[in-house]
């Protein structure tokens, strides 16, 4: 009886490393297969680290979203658009924003092309292509933004337009000074004032983002994203608000 018992444990052990071999070799193409799909329905884009250079890949979970997926090609010389060129890759997300966004983690040697997945009301949600360039265009890091408070309350920040060229929208963050997300916003344009939307054309904030308090710590992060999200300048930069 404790052989049969051994027995039954190790088939149940090959079948689930099996499964997840299975998983992995699984591709975008096979996955959405039979399913109803949307794509560009995933908010992501991808930079390279400032210290490591490892590709850090953000995407904007939407509420009620279930089985986040990682999806890469081999490298960067594919057609982006086939879905058969895309490995699932099994790793673990992390919260970005205290959960706000989510972020993957990964060392490349090589440059590729990357889609987020999720699925939403029964649909399995595609992210738009995101090609790194770790190599070919890290993502340069540094706090160069102007703010100017003569608004209470409403800070104004400005930046260099298209500083590293290939600039397609800037994704800006207010958040407070333990790094919960206020405000989330797209723009074309190289300023945003919080919480002024009128040049405002993507906004992830849920709720009406809080007043700022005098004397109050915040952080300002800027993404700089181009036409094939990747993250080419980000702005870190902490502010007193007046």
């Amino acid at each position: 009886m404790k052989k049969i018992r051994y027995i039954i444990m190790y088939f149940f052990v090959l079948m689930s490393c099996s499964e997840d071999n299975d998983d992995m070799l699984q591709t975008l193409a096979t996955y959405i297969e039979g399913n109803t799909f949307e794509t560009g329905a995933v908010i992501a884009c991808a930079a390279s680290d400032k210290n490591s250079g490892d590709i850090l890949t953000f995407y904007y979970l939407e509420e009620g979203a279930t089985d986040i997926r990682y999806y890469e090609t081999n490298n960067d010389q594919v057609d982006s658009n086939i879905f058969l060129n895309y490995t699932r890759v099994l790793q673990n997300s992390t919260p970005f924003f205290n959960g706000y966004l989510g972020m993957f983690t990964q060392s490349s040697a090589n440059e590729k092309w990357i889609i987020i997945t999720f699925k939403l009301d029964g649909e399995i949600k595609i992210s738009n292509p995101i090609r790194t360039k770790q190599f070919y265009k890290p993502t340069v890091w540094n706090d160069e933004v102007a703010i100017n408070q003569q608004a209470p309350g409403m800070p104004n920040f400005v930046w260099i337009d298209n500083p590293v060229g290939d600039n397609a929208i800037y994704f800006q963050v207010v958040s407070d000074e333990n790094n919960n997300l206020l405000s989330g916003t797209y723009t074309f344009e190289n300023q945003f004032q919080y919480y002024n939307t009128n040049n405002v054309v993507l906004n992830i904030t849920t709720e009406a983002p809080p007043n700022l308090i005098l004397n109050e710590n915040y952080n300002f992060t800027l993404m700089d994203v181009s036409k094939d999200n990747w993250v080419n300048w980000v702005i870190q930069k902490l502010f007193i608000s007046e």
